[in-house]
């Protein structure tokens, strides 16, 4: 019979055993698991290196044609917006250096920049939305009529300035008195609705927008988006321009193209970042003068990545 002490004995001596083959086994495997680790890690490395490389490359060839098209922007652009007025509108997160470059494409391309109207996140903001409705339908110019499908903030708010400050396309005529106009400004500026300086009224507007990051917070997209409808539908012509971000929903850049109406009606420039889509956006503007409207970019729903042709 079994004594319990040689029961404790043998099972003692089994889990030795296996302890002693996990032992001898994990030492065998581990020469074997590193060297296959170190192999695979060598692998990776010698990618990653691979991929830095051709992203530097890619990056040097991207600067570089940044930096032709900058040099060479006037040539690209003369004559495209040769005596045509331009009233520039931004967003709060409009880059400064995007803003800077567009206006000297602009310029290159032969507008005059009549003022800048620096748009607040108030503005913007749709828990602001009755207070800028009335704010809009208490100042509307002496004769005129805001469009009855202006019902949301940033159409309303876009119908009135386009009234108050941008000409009639038909006969270029302005549509609201220096004083009216200063009442306005003054009024929206009081309001914290926006900032501007000295504003004369323009045929064309170019509203400047950023990376979109937060289009989905108080409905800032959409609003952004209707404001530009609400412009073009007074205007010549609108440019909607940004980074790619705000081609991406619910950016606004992205609500334009989705939108049948705003799509036709409004041109969308998606990589103002690089200097092509600064150029784009000049070039963008011309075309909407000629009659034309484009969607151009990298971003979603572009339908080509700068403007062919326009006439001069």
């Amino acid at each position: 019979m079994i004594s319990f002490r040689q029961h404790a004995v043998s099972i003692a001596a089994i889990f030795l055993a296996l302890a002693v083959g996990l032992v001898l086994g994990a030492q065998a495997l581990s020469g074997g698991l590193l060297s296959s680790l170190r192999s695979d890690h060598a692998q990776l490395q010698q990618r990653a290196d691979g991929l830095a490389e051709t992203n530097g490359r890619l990056a040097d060839q991207l600067n570089a044609s940044d930096a032709f098209l900058a040099r060479s922007g006037g040539r690209i652009l003369g004559g495209v917006l040769t005596d045509r007025s331009v009233l520039m509108f931004t967003t709060p997160d409009a880059d400064t250096g995007d803003v800077d470059a567009v206006t000297r494409a602009l310029t290159a391309a032969g507008a005059v920049i009549t003022g800048k109207i620096a748009l607040t996140d108030s503005f913007i903001d749709s828990g602001q939305g009755d207070r800028l409705r009335t704010a809009v339908t208490n100042m509307i110019p002496a004769g005129a009529q805001l469009s009855t499908a202006a019902v949301d903030q940033g159409s309303l708010a876009g119908d009135l300035l386009g009234v108050a400050l941008l000409t009639d396309p038909a006969g270029g005529a302005q549509r609201s008195t220096p004083q009216e106009r200063t009442l306005i400004l003054d009024t929206l500026r009081g309001g914290g609705f926006l900032t501007a300086g000295e504003v004369q009224p323009a045929q064309a507007a170019v509203l400047v927008t950023g990376e979109g990051a937060r289009a989905a917070e108080n409905n800032q997209g959409s609003i952004v988006a209707r404001f530009a409808g609400g412009l073009r539908g007074r205007a010549a012509g609108v440019v909607l321009a940004g980074r790619p971000g705000a081609a991406a929903e619910p950016g606004p850049i992205a609500v334009v193209r989705t939108d049948a109406q705003l799509a036709a009606t409004v041109s969308t420039v998606d990589d103002t970042d690089r200097e092509i889509g600064r150029l784009t956006t000049a070039l963008a503007l011309g075309e909407q003068l000629a009659g034309g409207t484009g969607r151009y970019g990298v971003g979603p729903k572009a339908t080509a990545f700068t403007v062919a042709a326009v006439p001069h």
